[in-house]
């Protein structure tokens, strides 16, 4: 089967400041994938580039098939379920959850295209899917962060994607609404036919078990990529972070641990 995603040779160069050098990363069909790193590392501006907002300098990415320079990115946005913060401040406060649900189908940020009966009762089945019904009619403004994480993934669903990007999707969530939403991911990881998930964090607390493989950056380069097992080790976890760390399995997950200075 072919690659859901193939990056070779990536490159992003802005001026003299080199973003992402050399990046090369493989996601095959059943693989559910985390990307980790520090602030600054390189981890949003690949996403970017994956989903056509970023163009690289040099390299070569195939996604779902179709290779950048020779498809229709904008076409290709619709098959791709993305979930970032940066959503948020784009959203009309007045917008109903379910109108941003469905906005999704359209990849659009503000809905207005012309909307079917179909199309609501699509959006309700998603809200069901992510806990999220009883709050079908309320307005973006009037939802908890917790709430808006979980519209974000049913809008990101709406257009039932093949490949789900998470862009740091705990951010201002408090540790229970985490630890909910972190299991409803995990649940959806499993499900059969699933989409492929990547998710993007600098918390390897928030890595899951459903998540098979880790990409590791640093300074726009792969510090590591594969099978998660090899790939989390506190020595490379250590090279991540610039900074001595040990890595720990408390229970289901990872968590680090700064040694005392």
């Amino acid at each position: 089967m072919s690659p859901v995603l193939d990056v070779t040779g990536l490159s992003v160069h802005r001026g003299r400041t080199a973003i992402l050098r050399d990046v090369a990363w493989r996601v095959r069909p059943g693989e559910h994938w985390v990307i980790l790193g520090a602030n600054g590392s390189g981890k949003t501006s690949l996403l970017k580039v994956l989903h056509g907002h970023l163009p690289p300098t040099t390299g070569e990415i195939t996604v779902l098939g179709r290779r950048y320079g020779a498809s229709d990115w904008r076409e290709l946005r619709l098959h791709i379920g993305v979930v970032m913060s940066a959503f948020i401040a784009a959203i009309p406060p007045a917008e109903i959850a379910r109108d941003t649900v469905i906005s999704g189908k359209f990849a659009q940020l503000d809905l207005w295209a012309r909307v079917s009966a179909a199309d609501r009762r699509a959006a309700g089945r998603w809200l069901r899917r992510v806990g999220a019904a009883r709050i079908a009619a309320r307005p973006w403004a009037y939802l908890s962060q917790g709430e808006r994480q979980r519209v974000l993934i049913a809008r990101a669903l709406m257009a039932r994607p093949r490949l789900l990007i998470l862009d740091e999707p705990c951010a201002g969530l408090d540790p229970v609404a985490r630890e909910r939403f972190l299991a409803w991911v995990d649940r959806l990881a499993r499900q059969r036919g699933s989409p492929t998930l990547v998710l993007v964090t600098h918390h390897v607390e928030e890595i899951t078990p459903a998540f098979t493989h880790a990409l590791l950056l640093r300074g726009g380069r792969v510090v590591a990529a594969g099978p998660r097992a090899g790939v989390l080790t506190s020595r490379r976890l250590s090279t991540v972070f610039g900074a001595p760390l040990r890595l720990t399995r408390p229970g289901r997950r990872h968590a680090l641990v700064l040694p005392r200075l």
